[in-house]
């Protein structure tokens, strides 16, 4: 008799499992929940049907909460003195204060909440996580006590576990006289923690020390940051603590963990920018000292709210909105996410922040960190109309509501609606909806009107897409990540708001300046590749934009060579030295480009001056030639002289004008182009001299080349000796030499070294020979027809 009713009791079980799984919201997760349970639940406890047909807050709401939440549902068949704990009415029933919550825990550990990896943390952390979500779900919580309590759980876990480290380190260690602190943003500082939300923190100490040679303060206060860290990223059984973001510290992930009080003060000082403003307005203290927390926020207070905010902080507030849209969200995902979409929570929070940022510092009434207390207070000094007011509350509520279920069912970090129908359906029952296209609407219409409220704040955003200024380039995308580049900063240096100011100035000119290029989309790259270069952004904006002709002249010499781009980028302190030059408009002699090259010391074993000297004095040609300030046959002279000037200099020092330069082709002749190689003839006995001259000149260094000479038309060619006695030439010339090679003497002109004047007598004596020749002209026009024939044959 015994056994059948055992029996019978398992089949009036499943029989019962099965009547309250298909009433359910999600009939099959909750039957296997029930089961689950059923198997597991202790005997002593009486019968599971009883103790959910009992349960204070109704059997409905527990069944929903094993129908909303896996995660909840699983803690509970793992642990049945979960729900045993949840069945009382004084812990279901009403919300927890911190000191109540602290108590639990306390309880639990009886100890040293740290045993074990701090595993009796991680089960407390849980098992209350499991209270809030079942409370919220019930509707036995409003979002205020929802969010208060799930922020008291992360601010004891990050108290414990830097109580815990902090007197390990001390005795370990020694113990600095600075003070520490923990200060909560975001979300935590706000009281508006999630069920799965970052933990946005930044870690301070007082002053900077020692506590031996070895071992400073900013190490061991860094050493306890990263404990920390380590210890809330340490999953166990239980799973991890919280995830802990500090990304927005000074200099976001790639500073230290911890600094001063000083290092912060110079940082916000010099490099704040607004969204770090915007940041700091939830920033409160949550673990550590409250004298320094104190202190650091008084002496930040102005930063934070200014009495004077700068004019374009809504079109910067708009810029990192759009950007957050454009790197955190595919654009079909846009309508979908209720965090980052468009109308969605983080337009709530900047539409308050950035009311609270421009009035908060002639209103102390407005310097509050939750977004919901500091809504009223805007409202309460009519500083957003009260329609707008309710609408966005309303928002607000709603679409937190909606992001708790979505993070809920498994605690996982998501804020982006399903289009799954039946898990669209799901969400939609779970907030009381009767279909999934009724909560659609409902939350299209939300999120539209959010939007339309954020527009009118941030009136001054420009419209959506590519602005107008940038269809000049092929790849708007790109130009778009390009001029993004010109204001991120970098690990050597940070961007201070000044300078972005300025460049907000600058940018107009510059693309104004770009349309006029023949390809903007390189111009921009090189220009980019410049900035990086140069290093100090601020001053060089501010240069550029305070000197529209000096940003032309820049432009057009990037848009016209390559060579001169790669040029500035290699040496961006050109731009400097040439803008500091009173004789610009006026072409260099070679006397004068010998008079400077004289003063920078060079050597024979130093070229490199000579090197600099002539990649300036080409940069600052081409430039000239790009304005169009001298004619073709000025600029080629000019090109002339430089590459004469430094070659014979070069000479002088490496030879003593004991090898004779001679100038042949469009050297010779005073017309040098762009690129072109220096055809020469050395004359004189000493060969050693001659190959060293050769390869000084050809030798590049980071400071670019000396000159590329040409040696092949000397007597016989590449065949022939490099340099060669002045009779040698001679000789050729009368006996051996065709006439092309004759020819060529006409721009014969000797440029370097002690035999220039007989070098020019010869010359002149070989041509009144061949000019003495009667049939001089039959062989001109018969060397004229051959070059005719080879042209046309294609051959070179």
């Amino acid at each position: 008799m015994v056994r059948f009713r055992g029996i019978f009791r398992v089949m009036e079980s499943a029989s019962w499992i099965k009547e309250k799984s298909a009433a359910s919201l999600y009939p099959a997760q909750v039957e296997t929940t029930l089961i689950q349970l059923n198997e597991a639940w202790p005997v002593a406890a009486g019968p599971l049907p009883d103790a959910i047909q009992s349960f204070p807050l109704g059997e409905a709401a527990l069944l929903h909460l094993f129908a909303v939440s896996s995660i909840c549902a699983a803690r509970i068949v793992q642990n049945p003195e979960l729900l045993l704990w949840l069945s009382q009415p004084e812990i279901c029933r009403q919300g927890r204060d911190h000191i109540e919550m602290a108590n639990e825990l306390y309880r639990a550990a009886k100890t040293d909440v740290a045993v074990n990896n701090f595993q009796i943390l991680h089960r407390w952390k849980n098992k209350e996580m499991t209270r809030i979500a079942l409370r919220e779900l019930a509707n036995a919580a409003a979002l205020e006590e929802t969010t208060a309590e799930l922020s008291q759980l992360a601010e004891i876990c990050v108290r414990e576990v830097f109580a815990h480290w902090n007197a390990k380190f001390r005795k370990s260690f020694g113990s600095p006289t600075a003070d520490f602190a923990i200060l909560a943003l975001g979300k935590l500082g706000g009281h508006e923690l999630n069920h799965s939300s970052d933990v946005d923190l930044i870690f301070l100490y007082s002053e900077e020390g020692e506590l031996s040679p070895r071992l400073s303060y900013h190490q061991w206060f860094n050493r306890l940051a990263e404990k920390i860290l380590e210890t809330f990223s340490t999953r166990d059984p239980e799973g991890a603590l919280f995830r802990i973001d500090l990304r927005l510290r000074p200099e976001g992930s790639t500073g230290p963990l911890a600094r001063s009080l000083e290092s912060m003060e110079n940082y916000y000082a010099g490099f704040g920018e607004t969204w770090e403003r915007i940041a700091l307005i939830k920033a409160r203290e949550i673990a550590g000292s409250r004298e320094l927390a104190y202190e650091f926020l008084s002496q930040h207070q102005p930063f934070i709210y200014p009495r004077s905010p700068t004019p374009d902080l809504l079109d910067e507030v708009a810029n990192i909105k759009r950007r957050i849209e454009r790197e955190a969200l595919g654009t079909d995902e846009l309508d979908r996410d209720v965090k980052l979409g468009r109308g969605g929570i983080r337009e709530i929070e900047f539409v308050v922040q950035t009311l609270q940022f421009i009035h908060g510092g002639r209103h102390a009434f407005l310097q509050e960190t939750s977004t919901m207390k500091a809504l009223r207070a805007l409202a309460e000094l009519e500083l957003i109309p009260q329609k707008e007011v309710v609408d966005l509350d309303r928002a607000y509520r709603f679409l937190r509501q909606v992001e708790h279920r979505l993070q809920i069912e498994a605690e996982q970090q998501t804020h982006t609606v399903p289009r799954d129908p039946v898990a669209l359906k799901r969400l939609a029952r779970s907030l009381g909806f009767d279909s999934a296209n009724e909560f659609s609407t409902a939350l299209k219409k939300t999120m539209q009107n959010v939007r339309s409220i954020f527009d009118r704040v941030i009136s001054s955003a420009p419209a959506e897409g590519a602005l107008p200024d940038l269809r000049l380039f092929k790849d708007e995308k790109s130009a778009v990540r390009s001029l993004e580049d010109l204001l991120k900063p970098t690990s050597a240096s940070h961007v201070a708001p000044r300078t972005k100011q300025i460049f907000g100035k600058l940018r107009p000119i510059l693309l104004a300046q770009m349309a006029q290029a023949a390809d903007p989309d390189a111009v921009l790259n090189q220009f980019v590749r410049f900035v990086e270069a140069y290093g100090l952004r601020g001053l060089l904006f501010e240069l550029l934009a305070t000197n529209p002709t000096l940003l032309e002249l820049m432009i057009k010499t990037l848009d016209a060579s390559r060579f001169a781009g790669d040029l500035l980028i290699r040496r961006p302190q050109l731009v400097e030295e040439i803008t500091r030059d009173k004789h610009f408009n006026q072409p260099r002699s070679i006397a004068e480009h010998c008079a400077r090259l004289e003063s920078f010391g060079s050597s024979a074993t130093n070229l490199d001056p000579v090197r600099a000297y002539r990649q300036r004095q080409l940069l600052r040609i081409i430039m000239r030639d790009v304005l169009g300030v001298a004619e073709a046959s000025v600029i080629f002279a000019e090109l002339s002289d430089l590459a004469e000037s430094c070659l014979t200099f070069t000479n002088k020092l490496l030879s003593g004008e004991n090898v004779t330069i001679v100038a042949l082709g469009k050297f010779g002749g005073g017309e040098l182009s762009y690129g072109a190689d220096l055809d020469v003839l050395f004359v004189g006995e000493e060969t050693r001299a001659a190959q060293n001259l050769v390869a000084a000149v050809t030798q590049p260094s980071s400071e670019g080349t000396i000159a590329a000479v040409d040696a092949r038309l000397r007597p016989d060619g590449e065949k022939g000796p490099l340099v060669a006695p002045l009779a040698a030439y001679e000789f050729y010339y009368r006996e051996r030499a065709q006439l092309w090679e004759i020819h060529a003497l006409t721009r014969a002109r000797p440029i370097s070294g002690q035999l220039q004047d007989a070098c020019l007598e010869m010359v002149q004596r070989i041509w009144r020979e061949v000019g003495q020749q009667s049939d001089l002209f039959a062989k001109i026009d018969h060397m004229l027809e051959r070059i005719r024939r080879e042209r046309g044959s294609g051959s070179d």
